[in-house]
């Protein structure tokens, strides 16, 4: 049942409203009454209405401040404004509010009836309405989700979003619609970190009703991640971890960058800007970095020959690695070794 809240300083004004607004309309409607603005927005607080209609001079918070203080409410109330002729300018000042109707004084029946059969078909509109925001919101979670590999997460929000699915009241057309565009959006924001799904595209057609049609989305949605957990093989690291341990695993071998980013199931060029991003440098200076920093230890231990330690750390060319640890450290090995007390 709707609710309706009326708001005038007099009694008799409200009680005659109440009772033409529940004459002119074929729905029963719950209707609250307040004396002034007041009064209004504590009831907005507590009952949240559906539709407002209010007088402009009222004690205290009049009309006008009533629409001003509701605009800056999150709420989609909407707001009817009755004014005599004399506050036709203070009624129009409400415009910049977001008051969708006027009334003028004396209220007659036939223009309440029209101001409320356009309250009605647009709260129709509105209830099938999904804003774009809410959307992206519901979106965005389910993609933190997959990546993280989340799975009690990812269907957390899809039963936030199937139980505000089923309460809409729209056509199949718009349900369908409404999760095909949901699913490519998914996809978009998947493929910015490299993650490209089985499935790009969802086509609905063949799904029965509303419960099949969130049904085949939500399953959709999940084979992505479980599609991304066995890329990834289980393990839902941070993917610059998991390449700095790869790295490190690797010393001694020639791993290029493409050969990581494949590991990770990642785009080279994505994760060689995602590395800098992170690290603050470049892959190949990262990994010659780790390389050097291990000779470094190497070189500490007396029991490794210098050109051992050239090996196990992927320099095959001797001098190829002593003029990379001299540009390193500003030493060649053998300097280093000296400085530290080693023959």
């Amino acid at each position: 049942m709707r609710c309706v809240l009326i708001v005038d300083d007099e009694p008799m004004i409200r009680k005659g409203l109440s009772i033409m607004i529940q004459q002119c309309s074929e729905h029963p409607y719950n209707i609250k009454l307040a004396q002034n603005g007041e009064e209004a927005i504590q009831l907005i607080m507590e009952e949240q209405p559906d539709f407002l209609f209010t007088d402009i001079r009222m004690p205290k918070v009049d009309g006008l401040e009533l629409c001003r203080r509701l605009s800056e409410m999150e709420t989609d109330i909407q707001t009817v404004v009755i004014s005599g002729y004399g506050d036709f300018e203070y009624a129009r000042q409400c415009v910049s509010y977001g008051v969708k109707e006027y009334l003028l004084k004396p209220v007659s029946k036939v223009n309440l009836q029209n101001v409320i059969a356009k309250l009605e078909a647009y709260r129709k509109k509105l209830e099938s309405f999904v804003s774009v925001a809410k959307i992206d919101e519901w979106v965005m979670r389910m993609d933190d989700a997959i990546w993280t590999l989340d799975k009690e997460r990812l269907y957390l929000v899809l039963q936030e979003w199937e139980t505000d699915f089923l309460q809409r009241k729209m056509s199949r057309s718009q349900q369908k619609e409404l999760l095909e565009e949901g699913y490519a959006l998914l996809v978009k924001k998947l493929l910015v970190n490299s993650v490209i799904p089985g499935k790009s595209v969802l086509d609905l057609s063949a799904a029965a009703g509303p419960e099949q049609l969130f049904h085949c989305f939500a399953e959709a949605s999940a084979t992505i991640l479980e599609e991304l957990r066995r890329k990834r093989k289980g393990k839902a690291k941070d993917p610059i971890e998991e390449a700095k341990a790869f790295i490190e695993k690797h010393l001694a071998q020639e791993v290029s960058l493409e050969e990581v980013a494949e590991v990770l199931g990642l785009n080279a060029s994505y994760f060689s800007q995602m590395f800098k991003h992170s690290t603050g440098e470049t892959f190949v200076h990262y990994r010659i970095k780790r390389r050097m920093e291990k000779a470094k230890r190497l070189l500490a231990d007396a029991s490794f020959r210098i050109t051992d330690i050239s090996y196990e750390v992927g320099y095959a060319d001797h001098p190829h690695f002593t003029k990379t640890f001299k540009k390193f450290t500003g030493l060649a090995p053998s300097e280093y070794r000296n400085q530290l007390g080693i023959d």
